[in-house]
């Protein structure tokens, strides 16, 4: 095998089976993949007819420690009845390793995306993100990394000017709008001074909220990190400022039952987004080694990709200029 070939290119499906063997789940050969990009995942089938989910780490991301945490979070979320799909233990380990792949094994979670135009729907969301907020407040993380201007802001910059990812007839417009965008967010970084830290989701876009006729149900804690309660909030904002007032006081009313919201966190509401715009692009690129990125993002690297990045970044300059969010 090409030694230069990514490491995902050794997991074929016989691995991933033999991996679950000898973690101690029989399976029974059924095996599909779905679809994630930073991991691989898949749902296997069992002898007894029930399948689960497997996910595969990507190899060098997270340290055991960090997994470790992760896992110890979504657990310590589930024992409170917080509905989080959590890892399954055998032999009382959630972590596993086989063929030089770090694993874990979930339950099968159906589900569809939530309807955020319904307010109640907004409302019941924010009453577990609430208690979701409430868990993470009892204690810090200790392994996992947290979320600011410089891991998910400053470093990416760097990175992509680094490795020449911008083309050459963009790089100065990008560099330049990316300077000032990163000075805006630092400002209002600086204006939240004092602002709590708390363990998170991390990645609470609706994609990783499935509803049922139960209510919701959150998946995928392979991004949960230390930072500000917003950042699990802003991502179930969107429309114009009348609607994320509307959305914000939806979410507020589940929410401030079970946990309280400082209102200085909305400041950070364009500036997260800002930072989240600023780490995607990055992420692409460090990973752009991986065959199934080119194939998932084959305009990544065109001018008209980077000519979108520049007015995007424009106009989140704008919008942290703008006076915040107004707590309803």
């Amino acid at each position: 095998m090409d030694p230069s070939a990514h490491p995902y290119t050794q997991l074929t499906p016989d691995r991933v089976l033999d991996a679950l063997e000898s973690a101690g789940w029989r399976v029974d050969g059924r095996l599909f993949g779905l679809n994630s990009y930073e991991n691989r995942v898949y749902q296997i089938g069992l002898e007894d007819g029930a399948s689960v989910v497997a996910k595969f780490y990507r190899p060098a991301r997270w340290s055991d420690a960090q997994i470790d945490e992760e896992h110890a979070f979504a657990l310590e979320l589930a024992a409170r009845e917080i509905p989080v799909v959590a890892p399954l233990a055998h032999d009382g380990r959630t972590l596993f390793e086989h063929a030089g792949f770090r694993f874990a094994v979930y339950p099968r979670r159906g589900g569809r995306t939530p309807e955020l135009d319904d307010p109640a729907v907004l409302e019941w969301i924010g009453r577990f993100l609430g208690r979701i907020h409430a868990v993470g407040a009892i204690q810090p993380f200790r392994a996992r990394p947290a979320l600011d201007p410089q891991s998910f802001g400053r470093v990416p910059r760097d990175f992509l000017l680094a490795q020449d990812l911008v083309p050459p007839e963009l790089r100065e417009a990008w560099s330049s709008i990316a300077a000032l965008a990163l000075a805006a967010i630092e400002r209002r970084w600086t204006e939240t001074e004092g602002l709590a830290s708390i363990r998170l989701h991390g990645d609470c876009h609706p994609g990783n909220i499935l509803w049922t006729q139960e209510g919701p149900h959150f998946v995928d804690l392979d991004d949960c990190r230390s930072g500000p309660a917003m950042q699990d909030l802003w991502m179930l904002l969107s429309g114009d400022r009348d609607s994320m007032q509307r959305q914000l006081a939806a979410v507020l009313r589940g929410y401030e039952q079970f946990c309280d919201f400082d209102a200085r966190g909305l400041s950070l509401v364009e500036p997260l987004r800002t930072l989240r715009l600023l780490h995607y692009a990055a992420w692409i690129g460090e990973r752009w080694d991986d065959p199934a990125f080119p194939a998932a993002f084959p305009w990544f690297g065109t001018p008209r990709y980077w000519q979108d990045r520049v007015l995007e970044l424009r106009e989140q300059v704008a919008a942290m200029d703008e006076l915040p969010l107004e707590r309803p």
